[in-house]
């Protein structure tokens, strides 16, 4: 008996407003980011082990997990650090030649990108990636424009990139806010 498929109808569950930290160790000039739910994320340096941390910035963003309304399957973003959305800052860049082929389609172009080190931490998953499009794209009118989510994988030098952090709980929902 063959198993039958869900036609997933993704909602965004556990939202969690904060702060991505992004911080450098000076001894070694390892970077590292961490998601804060503080209102006020900490912003004095520290010392941990060898390391001697400074933080080099701050920025808002939001954590959440999508669940299918239809079979009520849970996806955990976790690793999931923030989206992005292109700004074409690289003409090299393979995100921005994308974005470049796209733009006839009327294909927006986000980054998916995780916490650092890079190496040390889990990023996100291809087919994460693809859930996550899938969410964006289900509620819009595809003839009047689409979403490509990628990975920050594609991005040449991740220092050197000047894409803008969405933040906005209400951009990423795609749903109206609610009335007060």
């Amino acid at each position: 008996m063959q198993e039958k498929t869900c036609s997933h109808l993704w909602e965004m569950i556990n939202v969690q407003s904060g702060f991505i930290i992004t911080e450098n160790c000076f001894r070694c000039n390892k970077t590292s980011t961490y998601f804060s739910f503080e209102e006020r994320p900490p912003l004095e340096e520290y010392r941990d082990g060898e390391h001697f941390w400074n933080i080099m910035e701050s920025a808002q963003s939001i954590r959440f997990d999508l669940k299918c309304s239809n079979c009520d399957k849970i996806i955990q973003y976790g690793e999931l650090a923030g989206l992005m959305m292109c700004t074409g800052c690289d003409e090299k860049c393979e995100i921005t030649k994308l974005m470049k082929k796209l733009e006839k389609e009327r294909t927006w172009v986000y980054v998916a990108f995780g916490f650092f080190p890079v190496t040390e931490r889990k990023q996100i998953s291809t087919e994460k990636i693809s859930i996550l499009e899938e969410y964006f794209n289900q509620r819009r009118k595809s003839s009047r424009s689409k979403i490509k989510i990628v990975s920050s994988e594609m991005i040449g030098n991740i220092a050197t990139c000047y894409a803008e952090l969405i933040k906005d709980v209400g951009m990423l929902s795609l749903a109206p806010p609610e009335k007060e």
